[in-house]
């Protein structure tokens, strides 16, 4: 293709992520168990997601394979990874973490109209 490649790298992120889906998601159906999150309380959601991001630190377990067990996006199959994304892809809670992480930082909690959301920056 035509134009810098530098600037097309910079543009965009790589990241995979763990979702946890609670009742205040905006589709709350898990897409690794295809069941209702709707009565996942949001804290509960959070307080589970601090536990797995605490195992992740501790190296207990990788983010991917946590990702793999746990995330109700369908990224789990992939351990939680996303691709590559540029700017106005993600929701933007989402983006605007992802890109101010460093390659292989882990985000604390980001809430979205999807959940709760590790984040872990690959690219």
């Amino acid at each position: 293709g035509s134009g810098s490649p530098r600037r097309t790298g910079m543009a965009q992120v790589q990241a995979s992520h763990l979702l946890i889906k609670h009742e205040g998601s905006r589709n709350p159906l898990s897409r690794r168990t295809n069941e209702s999150t709707a009565h996942v309380k949001r804290e509960a959601a959070i307080a589970e997601l601090e536990q797995w991001a605490a195992r992740i630190k501790a190296g207990e377990i990788s983010f991917a394979d946590a990702a793999a067990q746990r995330s109700d996006c369908a990224s789990f199959k992939r351990g939680g990874d996303l691709g590559p994304f540029g700017h106005g892809q993600m929701m933007e809670a989402f983006e605007t973490t992802a890109f101010a992480l460093k390659v292989g930082e882990m985000s604390g909690i980001v809430e979205t109209d999807s959940g709760a959301h590790l984040i872990l920056r690959t690219a």
